[in-house]
């Protein structure tokens, strides 16, 4: 039973956002800095966010080389560039928001490690023609030379690219927890939504513990969304290891290889290390966490021979994340009802675009 302050203040708002990761928080910003007269609510089930804003291997990318090719390959070279667009777009407003320093964002670049044998010459100056209408320099060029001291086995080129950052992903979600915060968001976790009821005036939010009723709703909950709506996307489980080597590491950045399904990172003498869902998409496809034991020994076989070879070493931590994928890359963001809008399938680039489908989402349910 609830007092009639409660129901006055604390259950019933203009908006509520179902979701607190990047594309939820950002939706939430977007509308307070918009309509600071609206009354705004973000639900999570978890204490954190529970799908992948925090469990990621945190890079701040927009794409391998490898992996705009087969993007090309599968949507064609307009949509892929519109996608990079988007991957740009939204880091820079994350950037602008938030600042830097904040959430410890380091411009070293990034590369992508290419097997022997494979010469993508051709496709490479192909790729930056195609960027060049979005970025001043080429991005891709080849950067062989610096094999020899990066010291990887099973190697034999190396492609750079000077835009690619790295982050803190913990810091990103704390900073805009204390932004939504600042603009008079109201963020409650623990409070699982398990029902939604849309009524002529407001859209019910039923939870363990009570409900919540909004004007409109955003559901930014990414690969649980088909808990509440039939969406063309499908979770993929992705596993990611903090390792601690012996030796300092003699390389810093972000790393891809294999059309990015794998990657790696320095972290202040630590390697965060990722990836693998290609070897078992089937078992990966879920919405369970977990360690997927043949992509964990893949992962341990790549550290020892591949990337840190003859360095004993010690994984310190794993983890999981829940990511959103369909047959294209392209993001859902679409009024599903008078009241409700969706802002999901993020395609493992919750990083680099949460803020961008935050702001469509935003306007969506602004306009309504």
């Amino acid at each position: 039973m609830h007092s009639f302050w409660e129901k006055q203040e604390l259950l019933q708002y203009d908006v509520a956002i179902i979701g607190a990761g990047i594309t939820g928080l950002s939706t939430a910003a977007c509308i307070r800095e918009q309509r600071p007269d609206l009354s705004v609510l973000v639900l999570e089930r978890g204490l954190l966010p529970t799908g992948a804003s925090t469990k990621n291997a945190g890079f701040a990318c927009f794409g391998s080389l490898t992996e705009l090719l087969a993007d090309i390959e599968v949507m064609g070279p307009d949509q892929m560039l519109e996608l990079v667009e988007m991957r740009l777009s939204g880091l820079r407003k994350t950037r602008d928001r938030l600042g830097d320093q904040a959430i410890d964002l380091q411009v070293k670049g990034g590369y992508e490690l290419l097997p022997k044998g494979d010469d993508l010459q051709d496709q490479l100056h192909y790729v930056n023609k195609i960027l060049s209408s979005l970025l001043e320099k080429p991005v891709f060029r080849w950067a062989d030379e610096q094999l020899k001291a990066f010291r990887f086995q099973g190697f034999d080129r190396l492609i750079f690219n000077q835009y690619e950052g790295q982050l803190n992903t913990g810091k990103l979600i704390g900073q805009l927890w204390q932004y939504c915060a600042a603009q008079g968001v109201r963020i409650i976790t623990g409070a699982e939504v398990t029902a939604i009821q849309e009524e002529e005036n407001e859209v019910r939010l039923q939870t363990p513990s009570g409900a919540f009723t909004a004007r409109q709703v955003g559901i930014c909950t990414n690969a649980f969304t088909r808990k509440f709506l039939q969406v063309d996307l499908a979770p993929g489980r992705g596993m990611v290891l903090a390792i601690e080597p012996e030796a300092p590491l003699p390389f810093e950045g972000t790393f891809h290889y294999d059309e990015g399904y794998y990657y790696f990172r320095d972290f202040y003498g630590k390697l965060i290390f990722g990836g693998g869902r290609n070897l078992d998409k089937a078992t990966e496809t879920t919405e369970e966490f977990g360690m997927n034991e043949q992509i964990l020994k893949r992962l341990q076989d790549d550290l020892h021979e591949k990337l840190l070879p003859g360095v004993g070493y010690q994984v310190v931590q794993q983890w999981s994340g829940i990511m959103a994928f369909g047959d294209t890359k392209q993001p859902i963001i679409q009024q599903v009802s008078d009241r409700m809008a969706i802002g999901v399938r993020l395609g493992g680039m919750g990083v680099a675009i949460g803020s961008c489908v935050g702001e469509e989402l935003a306007q969506l349910l602004v306009q309504q």
